[in-house]
């Protein structure tokens, strides 16, 4: 006969997805807006996940195995899954054979994949020519090699419908039409740069001096870490997201490190039209585009300007925050991840959101826009280990501790005993008993 000596305590993790979901693009496999964080209809592999992402409509995650498991929106088959029917579930990329993914990047209406070779693959649509392959003339549901990028890739970001890349020899490269329109209202009657207008990876000048290791891409705006810490940023500065008061920016400008006490950046993200920069003492700082609340602060006129209107070029009016201030609750955050207006960061061992809630992204349970970097109460509980988000939805793998009984045979002398279960999690984080494996679930269109 058995008998109960004592406790362990077990870990137990589940991805969960929050926010808009008109795609199927949370893997619940329905399509309908969620406004807390809920446990998508998904096992996860047994080595677990390494990064999330998301697009205009569609989710991409990569397992430490290296395999890409994507769901949502397909219609120009920025799933990459060889056709364009919309996937509810996450789905394994077959298409990519034996290839390991060392980063995935969704940009609108497309994805770019990053292999653990230095090569770069896109799917999705080529409208703008944002896939960097100008012999597909609209879109494509199988992912390409890159065949301008000769160099090995370190590093890719999806904008809007632009992207960039940066390569082992040091050299960013940016294709995608995005940030055309913009450029040529604010330049004329000068020529629009190729690097604004090209289809296929064309060399942006002005980092020569530089050691860029990092690009990060926003509606219509580049991003460039270098391992020095400086950030250089161009394209549009509409609301403010550059730093400066010009409306355009069409060569790479370095941005003030005064603005941030001097300090060294380590890491940046950034969302359609607001940055968060983190630097080398924790602090953590914010700019652009505030209206949702976005930058996680309040915005005062004395950290703001107007940004001036040219006579061909239209901007937004009123105050735009173009000065970075730092957020407080955002000090020695572990990760930040930005959606087109709304944000999550891990700090300590919760999980904050802030900005646009209007499709329940921030996981409060409403649609009012999240001011200042809030706790998300239903996860309490757990503990986020990995955040991502697409424009309009979050996801957050989360391990949650759950203590079980330790069962030793009778008369045994007190030694631990097998495990042989454990007390069930609390019901809002429970995972599914059933539904698809996205690791082995071959996806049949």
């Amino acid at each position: 006969m058995d008998s109960v000596k004592s406790f362990s305590a077990l870990s137990s993790s589940a991805l969960f997805t929050w926010g808009a979901n008109s795609h199927g693009q949370l893997g619940h496999a329905y399509a309908e807006d969620v406004y807390e964080p809920r446990v998508a209809r998904c096992e996860l592999p047994a080595g677990g996940l390494r990064a999330l992402c998301g697009g205009g409509g569609h989710s991409a995650l990569i397992t430490e195995a290296g395999q890409l498991l994507v769901c949502g929106q397909n219609h120009r088959g920025q799933l990459g899954l060889g056709h364009t029917s919309e996937v509810t579930t996450f789905r394994l990329c077959f298409s990519l054979g034996q290839r390991s993914v060392r980063q995935v990047s969704c940009g609108w209406d497309f994805t770019l994949i990053l292999t653990d070779g230095g090569q770069v693959l896109a799917c999705g649509s080529n409208t703008y020519g944002q896939l960097g392959l100008p012999q597909v003339p609209g879109h494509t549901a199988e992912p390409l090699p890159l065949q301008a990028l000769k160099e090995h890739v370190l590093c890719v970001a999806a904008g809007l419908r632009h992207a960039l890349a940066v390569t082992c020899l040091g050299g960013v490269y940016q294709w995608g039409k995005g940030l055309s329109s913009q450029a040529k209202r604010a330049l004329s009657p000068q020529a629009i740069p190729e690097h604004l207008t090209s289809k296929e990876p064309c060399l942006v000048p002005g980092l020569d001096d530089v050691t860029p290791q990092r690009v990060v891409a926003g509606a219509a705006h580049c991003v460039c870490l270098t391992t020095g810490g400086d950030v250089f940023l161009w394209g549009s500065n509409k609301q403010g997201q550059l730093g400066t008061t010009r409306s355009f920016v069409a060569w790479p400008a370095l941005l003030d490190r005064t603005l941030m006490g001097g300090e060294s950046v380590t890491d940046v993200w950034s969302g359609w039209a607001h940055l968060v920069a983190k630097t080398e003492s924790g602090r953590v700082f914010s700019w652009g585009r505030s209206d949702y609340g976005q930058l996680g602060r309040a915005v005062s006129a004395s950290q703001s300007l107007r940004v001036p209107s040219g006579d061909s070029v239209t901007v937004d009016s009123g105050l735009v925050a173009c000065i970075p201030v730092q957020v407080e609750a955002l000090a020695g955050a572990a990760q930040i991840a930005c959606g087109s207006e709304h944000n999550l960061a891990i700090v300590g061992d919760r999980l904050l959101s802030w900005g646009w809630n209007e499709h329940g992204m921030c996981g409060d349970g409403s649609c009012a826009d999240v001011p200042h970097p809030t706790p998300i109460a239903v996860l309490q509980d757990a503990r986020p280990v990995l955040i991502g988000c697409g424009a309009g939805h979050s996801m957050a793998l989360c391990t949650t501790t759950v203590f079980g009984p330790t069962r030793t045979a009778e008369g045994a002398s007190g030694g631990r005993g097998d495990m042989v279960g454990t007390t069930p999690l609390p019901s809002r984080l429970t995972p599914p008993t059933s539904g698809t494996s996205c690791s082995t679930a071959q996806d049949t269109g």
